[in-house]
């Protein structure tokens, strides 16, 4: 079975990833008004060029190269990548030599380079309303058919990866070849008795000083926690110091131990790409093969990123790796819509995701493109060393078991009075802090204690911080756990505690406490981006198990023995259901 699709327009803008050659550039003159403009999806005076493929047919590719880059220049384009396998290539144009090369005979279409973005997020809410059920991981914890056992996580779990292991299927003898923001290859979880593992690594973007594996390079954190879903290694942790409240001290496992690693940093330190820049990415990636010069006898490419606009030169890109012999697997993206790009594209496996219950995310996109889901809300694992956060709070004797940082909360810990923050003209009330001219002196050098309501984290923050707070606690108004993002950056810690910890403590003023925030180097993150390296170590676990499969034979595998969720059968929210790497080897 083959899985093809139409080229049917999503909805949103998230990102994606690829690999490939990369040519010299230089300065082209800006656009006129004419030429498109830059925006979410689109990069000003950048496109891709497509040549209408078998016109050349007589030449040799090579020398169909050089006519293809004659005409882009004779337009007064100037060529920053070529792909002639797929007759394509990506080109600096202002309107003038726009216009000129759409009217080449050679060429097919010319279309915008597009932005892509990562398909990730940190656990947590950026409103004052509670948040969604599928993203409250205390409720999850509470409720769960899947939860984490030392250094198994609830998606390793639902995979079964201690079973694979102990059956030794790890993957070995596979590359899975990573298109994100980079990744931190000094982290522990990706060496083993002191050898660092990552196979190979190669920069895609303009970002200066990202070329080492081993330097500052996933500035966003993206990469390297989808690199511990794949390749984390058994009792390679970093210690107590950097884990999360409950972890084991060892961190987390990986679906595939045994994969040969390799990343492509197609995403830069924004979290977002070209798409000229993911073809390159993905080119490079399949390149890997033996059959291409490389050293890998099976490539799996892991993309956890989307986006809305379809690009035909994205589409060819993908059906050429695929025609190699590559299978890719990408995010179906976050807005709750469209499957994005490339998951909607004809030969990429498309991955929703689902939490510990098995039910479908809220956030996951769907539609006829889902192929498989995997784990995807409330996914611990590695980021770059030191640049997570953990949190604790106490107060009035007790120290609170579930407690979240702020996204930009600073880093930081202070012991004193807690003081309840109020609502402003008075101590009564909801102790909600809202209005941004809110004040209260008397959180002036003390612990802010704040319930959360009807206005933003942010304004709360804001508030307390103005008022001299030198920390702030902010207890929820729901069950579950708090976790909060913010607009700007505090010197101050910030962190959520549970509904019930709150008002206990509210209970037991006047008091002291502890707020602390701290490095890490875990966190926990939500998205298709989470699901999809589960799936793309799974598929490796089972290719290496079954090497005889080509990548059409894995995905019909993969799909046929897939755990069946929702409707019976395939269906639009989880395709053919949770990835099964046990039961897709033994049968069980």
């Amino acid at each position: 079975m083959k899985h093809t699709r139409s080229l049917l327009a999503a909805t949103l803008a998230l990102s994606l990833a690829a690999c490939g050659q990369q040519t010299a550039t230089t300065p082209v003159a800006s656009p006129v008004a004419s030429a498109p403009a830059a925006s979410d999806e689109v990069i000003a005076g950048a496109y891709l060029v497509g040549f209408k493929q078998g016109a050349l047919s007589a030449q040799s590719l090579s020398e169909q190269a050089a006519v293809q880059a004659q005409a882009i220049a004779a337009a007064g384009g100037v060529m920053t990548s070529q792909w002639a396998d797929i007759s394509a290539a990506a080109v600096k144009l202002n309107a003038e030599a726009l216009a000129k090369l759409k009217n080449n005979p050679l060429v097919e279409y010319v279309e915008p380079d597009l932005v892509r973005h990562a398909l990730g997020f940190r656990s947590g809410s950026s409103d004052a309303a509670p948040k969604a059920a599928g993203l409250s991981s205390q409720g999850l914890r509470a409720q769960a058919l899947y939860t984490a056992n030392g250094e198994y996580t609830w998606g390793d779990n639902a995979l079964r990866v201690s079973s694979l292991r102990t059956a030794n299927y790890t993957g070995a003898g596979v590359a899975v070849c990573v298109g994100d923001t980079g990744i931190d290859g000094n982290h522990p979880e990706f060496q083993l008795n002191g050898k660092k593992l990552l196979k190979g690594y190669k920069n895609f973007t303009a970002d200066a000083n990202r070329d080492s594996a081993f330097t500052l390079n996933d500035v966003s954190h993206h990469g390297t926690h989808v690199s511990g879903t794949i390749f984390a290694q058994f009792g390679a942790g970093t210690g107590a110091s950097g884990i999360q409240s409950g972890m084991d001290s060892n961190g987390v496992v990986g679906v595939a131990t045994g994969v040969n690693l390799y990343m492509a940093r197609v995403l830069g330190d924004s979290g977002s790409g070209s798409s000229s820049g993911i073809i390159n990415g993905v080119n490079w990636c399949a390149a890997q093969l033996k059959s291409q010069g490389g050293t890998e006898d099976k490539v799996v490419i892991s993309l956890s990123l989307g986006g809305g606009r379809a690009s035909q030169t994205e589409q060819r890109a993908y059906t050429n790796v695929y025609n190699k012999g590559v299978l890719t697997i990408a995010a179906t993206g976050n807005d709750g819509a469209a499957v994005s790009y490339p998951a909607a594209y004809s030969n990429v496996v498309g991955v929703a995701a689902v939490d510990s219950n098995l039910a479908k995310a809220d956030f996951s996109n769907f539609g006829a493109q889902v192929d498989l889901s995997g784990p995807g809300v409330d996914v611990i694992s590695s980021v770059p060393l030191g640049q997570g956060t953990r949190a604790s709070a106490s107060g009035g004797g007790v120290t609170f078991s579930d407690v979240q940082s702020a996204d930009l909360s600073g880093k930081a810990t202070f012991t004193g009075n807690i003081v309840r923050a109020g609502d402003g003209t008075g101590m009564a009330g909801a102790n909600q802090f809202c209005g941004t001219t809110t004040r209260n002196n008397l959180l002036s050098g003390n612990i802010a204690l704040v319930a959360r309501g009807t206005c933003s984290f942010e304004e709360k923050v804001a508030n307390a911080n103005a008022s001299g707070a030198k920390a702030v606690i902010i207890y929820n108004n729901t069950t579950g756990s708090l976790g909060m993002s913010l607009t700007n950056s505090y010197a101050i810690p910030v962190v959520g505690i549970l509904q019930a910890d709150g008002e206990a403590l509210l209970g037991k003023l006047p008091t002291t406490g502890t707020v602390a925030v701290t490095g890490a180097d875990y966190e926990s993150y939500n998205g298709t981006s989470m699901a999809t390296p589960h799936v793309s170590a799974a598929a490796a676990v089972v290719w290496a198990a079954k090497p005889t499969l080509t990548n059409t034979g894995l995905l019909n595998l993969l799909t046929s023995t897939a755990q069946d969720l929702g409707t019976a059968g395939r269906d639009d929210n989880f395709g053919y259901g949770l990835v099964n790497p046990y039961k897709a080897i033994t049968g069980q």
